[in-house]
């Protein structure tokens, strides 16, 4: 007696599409900037902190008293870790890869990638330039060593 047929359920692809940001209106400016070419970072007129994310108050103080300002390009490397393993698709056939925390020379810390041939080269408080980028239509930041 011959084993019944059984259809085969087609192998599904894995999704390689970079995940988005989460763009509100808070955050529009900063993407608008990106998208452009250009790096914005939130500026305090009350207590004269700067920061990133976006947000509607200031970290701080809370004062709603603040405004975009342009930043200088340049930066620091605080801390990165190089992914070996994708735990996501889409960064499959980026590995090796980095992801940094580095602060702006204005002060927002922001998590980013350095683009960099050999990863074991990068040292804490390393001299960065803010380099812009474009993924799947979406401006981003990213540094290389100054």
């Amino acid at each position: 007696m011959n084993a019944p047929a059984t259809a085969k359920t087609p192998e599904k692809k894995p999704d390689t599409t970079l995940p988005g940001p989460e763009i509100t209106p808070a955050t529009q400016p900063y993407w608008d900037a990106l998208r452009e070419g250009r790096l914005t970072y939130q500026h305090c007129h009350h207590c004269k902190n700067n920061w990133l994310p976006a947000r509607g108050e200031c970290p701080k103080c809370l004062e709603a008293d603040w405004s975009w300002q342009p930043a200088s390009g340049k930066a620091r490397l605080i801390s990165w870790v190089v992914f070996h393993r994708a735990f996501h698709p889409a960064f499959a056939d980026r590995l090796p890869y980095n992801v940094a925390v580095v602060e702006l020379a204005e002060g927002p810390r922001m998590i980013t990638n350095v683009i960099i041939d050999d990863p074991e080269t990068l040292v804490i408080d390393q001299p960065l330039t803010f380099v812009p980028a474009q993924e799947q239509g979406y401006g981003i930041a990213r540094f290389k060593p100054a």
